[in-house]
């Protein structure tokens, strides 16, 4: 497998607009360059550009999201290291094969769709506790820039 690069560092957050507020001066930004929501992993994300890396703050949109249980087990702070990768499946599956275990979606599925792209968490057990995402994600919105 090869990693292409850091795509994002996502944060986990409880006030998405407070965080925001804390973090835009220090990123020199007066907004999110992508800001959306993701029903089915449950959070509201805004996303800022540095380079060719995202930088993510994250805030759970249910009580019982994922981010939600991540704070409520370890507070605000990195909750996610995502590496880009050509093929998320091709990578799931080369890891796997070398005793790598996935975090499945609520489906049931290791890989999931995002926009055009899909991802897959390892599980942090595996990799020093640090919740591993690969992405297959194109960045396209930068290449244009």
């Amino acid at each position: 497998m090869k990693t292409n690069k850091i795509d994002h560092i996502s944060i986990a957050v409880k006030d998405l607009d407070g965080a925001r507020k804390m973090w835009e001066p220090i990123l020199g930004k007066s907004g999110p360059d992508d800001s959306y929501m993701d029903e089915l992993e449950k959070i509201r994300v805004a996303r800022y550009w540095l380079g060719d890396v995202g930088f993510e703050l994250m805030e759970s949109t249910t009580p019982d999201g994922p981010v939600a249980k991540w704070i409520e087990k370890n507070g605000e702070g990195v909750m996610i290291v995502s590496f880009n990768v050509d093929k998320t499946r091709e990578a799931i599956q080369e890891l796997e094969s070398k005793d790598y275990h996935f975090i499945p979606a609520p489906g049931g599925e290791k890989a999931r769709s995002f926009r055009d792209c899909e991802f897959a968490f390892i599980h942090p057990k595996k990799v020093n506790n640090v919740l591993l995402e690969l992405i297959d994600y194109k960045w396209e919105e930068v290449k244009e820039e």
